[in-house]
């Protein structure tokens, strides 16, 4: 069976979103991609108290002074298509209200016919977190324990009761419910997040970090899933953040999914053989325009089908 492909939504400051996001997601389901993905950035702190992902020194892209909210784009998204899956890679679980997020979910998941993929992280900004006004940042992850209750809790049958730090729910019919199960991906950076990963969460949502890199992660979190007694399968999504440039990158330091379209799906392939269900391409920030991005979507589809991805 080949590898599942989606393609990452224009969320960020070139485009159009109310014109781009629909037309974008129509297209992407036309050229083949099984599922369409949004990510989440609430503000642009400037100037940056932290480097991007926490990294000192890293600047934040300049895409990043206006991004689209994530379940408003799916919302458009799912509004234009039938069959793509709608997936967040991903929300961060302290910038949300548990409760609220969690019937969001599910009112989209019924509205799209069981098509939401919940992709959940903690994210690393702290400026995001001081405006969300959810919880510190040193409890981000008693809030992802407590947003994963909360989905059990809501999305399961009523009446529907929940008590936990943050969240409170008095024996209450709580609707609409999904129109399935909705699949819960989280990543692995830590052996604790490894541990929840395992025992709580339908799926495994790495970033690409370079083929070896990702088979030894894969191979680990599958050994500690056989330890700790897992039955289910777990499900995979690969975030493939591109560089995408319209030649080929001639340098000796080119990273992972950085240059032309030929060289990222070179790299789709060798991240294609680690044996991942699905690969989510996000070219969005290098490309001037929607109308771009779809025939670079398109090239990289063809491409890589070609390839046998």
């Amino acid at each position: 069976m080949a590898t599942r492909l989606g393609l990452g939504l224009p969320q960020m400051k070139q485009y159009d979103i109310g014109r781009d996001i629909p037309a974008v997601a129509r297209a992407a389901e036309e050229i083949g991609y099984e599922s369409l993905w949004v990510f989440e950035r609430i503000l642009f702190p400037e100037p940056a108290r932290q480097g991007l992902y926490g990294v000192p020194g890293l600047p934040w892209p300049d895409q990043y002074r206006s991004v689209a909210d994530p379940l408003i784009s799916l919302t458009l998204a799912a509004a234009v298509t039938e069959r793509a899956r709608l997936g967040t890679s991903v929300l961060v679980a302290p910038l949300h209200v548990p409760f609220q997020l969690a019937r969001a979910l599910a009112s989209l998941d019924a509205a799209s016919g069981g098509r939401v993929v919940a992709g959940i992280g903690t994210g690393w900004s702290h400026d995001e977190y001081a405006a969300a006004s959810v919880a510190p940042f040193e409890k981000r992850g008693q809030v992802l324990d407590e947003l994963l209750d909360v989905f059990e809790a809501v999305w399961g049958p009523d009446p529907v009761s929940y008590e936990g730090e943050l969240t409170t729910i008095a024996p209450s019919v709580v609707g609409p419910k999904p129109a399935g199960p909705i699949p819960v991906l989280l990543p692995a950076h830590s052996p604790k997040a490894s541990r929840r990963l395992v025992d709580r969460a339908a799926g495994w949502m790495p970033a690409s970090v370079g083929a070896e890199d990702l088979a030894e992660q894969w191979r680990s979190l599958q050994k500690l899933a056989e330890e700790r007694g897992r039955k289910e399968p777990i499900q995979s999504v690969l975030r493939v953040n591109t560089t995408y440039t319209r030649d080929e990158y001639k340098g000796d330091d080119r990273r992972p999914f950085q240059g032309s379209v030929a060289q990222i799906v070179e790299d789709l392939v060798a991240h294609d053989a680690v044996g991942l269900e699905e690969m989510l391409i996000d070219l969005q920030g290098g490309v001037r325009d929607a109308e771009e991005l779809k025939d670079v979507a398109a090239e990289v589809y063809t491409a890589a089908r070609e390839a046998g991805v």
